[in-house]
């Protein structure tokens, strides 16, 4: 054995940290005495009568500042209410007065701390200077917390500041970090502690919230940029979100002192893995890119995809959002406008020329039907000058004259059955007024040779036959 070496009580080698000192060993049963003798003591302490005075004097300052809090609340919040035209100092003053009975207790305990170290000894004083210590800090991280907009992340920095604030206030900081440091796996060279998950979740959690806090401000400012066309600002934001993402991984890893080539060849199979497994997903991701690079469709475009109309709301990585004129919002993966066809209503120009067919009747005026017609369809607001509007023969049906009007508009997004609605219903005020009608399809049925077929009828009708009379009966007694 190496001389230098060190054994535990167990005879078994301590273990080597990646500086190659050795880490102590840590024996459970000493710790656990430990923990419970100095729980006693502070029992024993709490009991005292300068303890016992101090928690009467917390619970005295808690019970003035709720009732302080129920008076003054009521008359903050309507004064804080006439500022609603200033909506962000409005959220800014909200959130504090939410917590005042909090801010009146934190202040109590440190008027009570102070006075109680002017008239007596400052350690009869330890156990309220605590409290008002760590109620300063609960408001504190409080009141930081809630302007972190996502709720998840705010709670998790709002029990790790409150715990590591009472670690701190409390003197156990350096214990406890010991403790959890000492709660480790190896797998050969890498040793993974319960600190190092802890460290790992926090790193994570504030450097995300860091990149998407910044690729949200970035995206805003972009979105503000009218130079750039709609795909190009949807195509700068998810890179940059993407990149902002990726740095604050390898930044969190590198923090935690990890060596990234370890990782080689667990990334190189798990990309293998993911490729496998989740290949809808990558040929979704690819096909958005590529919709957002060739441009095809951007927000705001009408489409028409596997039966579904309506126009574009958003682009996303994996799938596009398209909402209908019935307010439905259809998800539809990037993949099928890769793959699939797709009507696009306005991507080279957001004019749109649309038809309608109607018939007159025979006895109306061709020439005429079509200048009422155009008339018609010319006064209406969604109706393009450029091109005008056009009406043509385009048979002699069985019962009317057929036409067809054919119109331009640029706004296909506000609804293509509305728009022929009102067209028709304009037709139909113009052939009204001018006396032309519209027909509708009828037939005549001529039957020829029905006298002729009538009296063959009548010709070959059997007759009637009489009925016959039933034979009377003899009675035997008159015909002997």
């Amino acid at each position: 054995m190496d001389p230098d070496e060190q054994v535990t009580e167990t005879g078994q080698p301590a273990p080597v940290t990646g500086t190659g000192q050795t880490e102590p060993a840590l024996n459970w049963q000493d710790a656990i005495d430990a923990f419970w003798t100095d729980f006693i003591s502070a029992l024993q302490i709490l009991t005292t009568p300068w303890a016992l005075v101090q928690i009467g004097i917390i619970l005295a300052c808690y019970l003035l500042a709720r009732t302080a809090a129920q008076y003054l609340t009521p008359v903050l919040e309507r004064q804080v209410r006439r500022i609603e035209q200033q909506p962000q100092l409005m959220r800014v003053l909200v959130v504090p007065l939410r917590r005042l009975s909090w801010i009146f207790f934190a202040l109590a305990l440190w008027l009570s701390a102070e006075f109680m170290q002017l008239v007596t000894w400052p350690s009869r004083s330890y156990y309220v200077m605590i409290a008002a210590t760590l109620a300063a800090a609960g408001v504190a991280i409080s009141v930081a917390s809630r302007f972190i907009r996502s709720r998840s992340i705010g709670n998790l920095f709002t029990i790790a500041a409150i715990t590591i604030a009472a670690l701190i206030i409390f003197g156990l900081l350096d214990e406890t970090v010991a403790a959890l440091d000492a709660l480790a796996l190896s797998f050969g060279n890498f040793r993974v502690s319960m600190l190092l998950v802890i460290k790992a979740a926090l790193f994570f959690a504030a450097l995300f919230w860091l990149a998407l806090a910044l690729g949200k401000f970035v995206e805003r400012r972009i979105r503000r940029n009218t130079d750039l066309a709609p795909a190009l600002q949807v195509l700068l934001s998810k890179v940059i979100k993407f990149g902002l993402l990726t740095f604050a991984t390898v930044a969190a890893i590198s923090a935690l002192g990890i060596d990234l080539t370890a990782l080689t060849v667990f990334s190189g199979a798990l990309g293998i893995g993911l490729g496998f497994g989740l290949r809808s997903i990558a040929s979704n991701l690819i096909s958005g890119i590529i919709i957002l690079m060739d441009r095809s469709i951007k927000p705001g475009d009408v489409i028409e995809v596997e039966g579904t109309f309506g126009w574009i709301n958003s682009l996303r990585a994996r799938y596009v959002s398209i909402v209908t004129r019935d307010g439905i919002e259809y998800l539809v993966p990037n993949e099928h406008f890769v793959t699939d066809r797709v009507i696009n209503w306005s991507f080279s120009s957001r004019k749109v020329r649309m038809e309608i067919e109607f018939g007159v009747d025979y006895e109306s005026d061709p020439h005429e039907v079509r200048e009422i017609a155009i008339k018609a369809v010319s006064g209406l607001d969604r109706i393009l000058e450029t091109p005008e509007p056009v009406c043509h023969v385009t048979g002699f049906g069985d019962s009317s004259i057929d036409f067809i009007v054919r119109f331009w508009i640029e706004d296909p997004k506000d609804g293509l059955a509305n728009i022929k609605g009102q067209v028709f219903l304009a037709i139909w005020d113009a052939f009204q007024m001018a006396g032309i009608k519209i027909p509708y399809p009828h037939r005549e049925i001529m039957v020829r040779g029905a006298d002729e077929a009538a009296s063959n009828r009548d010709r070959f009708k059997p007759a009637k036959r009489k009925a016959q009379q039933p034979a009377r009966e003899i009675d035997p007694a008159i015909e002997g």
